[in-house]
Protein backbone atom coordinates (compact mmCIF):
# COMPACT_ATOMS: atom_id res chain seq x y z
CA UNK A 1 0.00 0.00 0.00
CA UNK A 2 1.10 3.41 -0.83
CA UNK A 3 1.80 5.57 1.88
CA UNK A 4 0.48 8.52 -0.53
CA UNK A 5 -2.82 9.04 -1.96
CA UNK A 6 -3.22 9.68 -6.27
CA UNK A 7 -6.76 11.24 -7.08
CA UNK A 8 -6.51 11.04 -11.35
CA UNK A 9 -8.19 13.93 -12.95
CA UNK A 10 -8.85 14.50 -16.60
CA UNK A 11 -7.02 16.77 -18.21
CA UNK A 12 -3.52 16.45 -16.63
CA UNK A 13 -0.72 14.54 -17.28
CA UNK A 14 -0.83 11.10 -14.92
CA UNK A 15 2.91 11.47 -14.76
CA UNK A 16 2.41 15.32 -13.21
CA UNK A 17 -0.41 14.06 -10.55
CA UNK A 18 1.58 11.35 -9.43
CA UNK A 19 4.99 13.72 -9.15
CA UNK A 20 2.43 16.29 -7.32
CA UNK A 21 1.10 13.84 -5.07
CA UNK A 22 4.30 12.27 -4.19
CA UNK A 23 5.69 15.97 -3.22
CA UNK A 24 3.01 17.07 -1.21
CA UNK A 25 3.50 13.65 0.91
CA UNK A 26 6.73 14.32 0.83
CA UNK A 27 6.49 17.74 2.49
CA UNK A 28 3.58 17.65 4.44
CA UNK A 29 5.45 14.75 6.49
CA UNK A 30 3.84 12.22 5.47
CA UNK A 31 6.68 10.61 4.43
CA UNK A 32 9.42 11.39 6.98
CA UNK A 33 13.13 11.69 6.02
CA UNK A 34 14.67 8.16 6.02
CA UNK A 35 11.50 6.66 5.23
CA UNK A 36 11.25 4.33 2.11
CA UNK A 37 9.90 5.73 -0.72
CA UNK A 38 8.03 3.11 -2.85
CA UNK A 39 9.38 0.99 -5.60
CA UNK A 40 8.84 1.68 -8.96
CA UNK A 41 7.54 -1.59 -9.24
CA UNK A 42 4.77 -0.71 -6.53
CA UNK A 43 4.17 2.48 -7.93
CA UNK A 44 2.86 1.04 -11.01
CA UNK A 45 1.20 -2.21 -9.87
CA UNK A 46 -0.63 0.30 -6.86
CA UNK A 47 -1.39 3.22 -8.92
CA UNK A 48 -2.15 0.87 -12.13
CA UNK A 49 0.43 3.42 -14.53
CA UNK A 50 2.90 2.34 -16.59
CA UNK A 51 6.37 1.55 -15.52
CA UNK A 52 7.78 4.19 -17.60
CA UNK A 53 5.81 6.98 -15.93
CA UNK A 54 6.67 5.21 -12.58
CA UNK A 55 10.41 5.33 -13.03
CA UNK A 56 9.71 9.50 -14.45
CA UNK A 57 8.39 10.29 -11.41
CA UNK A 58 11.14 8.38 -8.80
CA UNK A 59 14.10 10.09 -11.32
CA UNK A 60 12.44 13.26 -10.93
CA UNK A 61 12.22 13.08 -7.17
CA UNK A 62 15.93 12.27 -7.01
CA UNK A 63 16.93 15.32 -9.18
CA UNK A 64 14.95 17.27 -7.03
CA UNK A 65 16.50 16.49 -3.48
CA UNK A 66 13.45 14.83 -2.30
CA UNK A 67 14.65 11.35 -2.45
CA UNK A 68 17.71 9.13 -2.68
CA UNK A 69 18.81 6.19 -3.53
CA UNK A 70 20.52 4.33 -0.04
CA UNK A 71 22.48 1.10 -1.65
CA UNK A 72 20.51 -1.95 0.35
CA UNK A 73 17.34 -0.14 0.89
CA UNK A 74 16.63 1.23 -1.63
CA UNK A 75 14.88 4.92 -2.41
CA UNK A 76 14.36 7.01 1.02
CA UNK A 77 13.17 10.12 1.86
CA UNK A 78 16.14 13.03 1.67
CA UNK A 79 17.57 14.56 5.32
CA UNK A 80 17.91 17.68 2.92
CA UNK A 81 16.01 20.26 4.79
CA UNK A 82 16.66 23.19 2.53
CA UNK A 83 15.42 21.14 -0.33
CA UNK A 84 12.01 20.23 1.30
CA UNK A 85 11.60 23.97 2.43
CA UNK A 86 11.60 25.27 -1.28
CA UNK A 87 9.03 22.45 -2.32
CA UNK A 88 6.91 23.12 -0.01
CA UNK A 89 6.63 27.18 -1.38
CA UNK A 90 6.92 25.27 -4.89
CA UNK A 91 3.86 23.25 -3.92
CA UNK A 92 1.67 25.94 -2.45
CA UNK A 93 2.82 27.99 -5.31
CA UNK A 94 0.62 25.13 -7.74
CA UNK A 95 -2.30 25.47 -5.65
CA UNK A 96 -2.52 29.45 -5.42
CA UNK A 97 -1.99 29.49 -8.94
CA UNK A 98 -4.78 26.64 -9.89
CA UNK A 99 -7.13 28.19 -6.64
CA UNK A 100 -7.17 31.88 -8.11
CA UNK A 101 -7.79 30.67 -11.73
CA UNK A 102 -10.69 29.07 -11.31
CA UNK A 103 -12.01 31.93 -9.20
CA UNK A 104 -11.66 34.29 -11.76
CA UNK A 105 -13.30 31.94 -13.69
CA UNK A 106 -16.46 31.84 -11.71
CA UNK A 107 -15.93 35.21 -11.41
CA UNK A 108 -15.83 35.62 -7.71
CA UNK A 109 -14.10 38.52 -5.66
CA UNK A 110 -10.99 38.84 -4.15
CA UNK A 111 -12.86 39.38 -0.66
CA UNK A 112 -14.67 36.06 -1.58
CA UNK A 113 -11.61 34.18 -2.29
CA UNK A 114 -10.22 35.52 0.99
CA UNK A 115 -13.69 34.76 2.83
CA UNK A 116 -13.67 31.18 1.50
CA UNK A 117 -10.59 30.60 2.15
CA UNK A 118 -10.53 32.08 5.72
CA UNK A 119 -13.53 29.66 6.41
CA UNK A 120 -11.75 26.29 5.18
CA UNK A 121 -8.97 27.46 7.39
CA UNK A 122 -11.26 27.56 10.07
CA UNK A 123 -12.92 24.50 9.44
CA UNK A 124 -9.51 22.60 9.40
CA UNK A 125 -8.31 24.15 12.68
Amino acid sequence: MLPFKVQFTQGRPVYEQVLFAAKKAIVRGQLKPGDAFPSVRMLSQELRINPNTAQKVSARLREEGLIEVKPGRGSVVTENARALKSRKNELLEQELERLVVEAKQLKLSEQELHDAIRCHWENLS
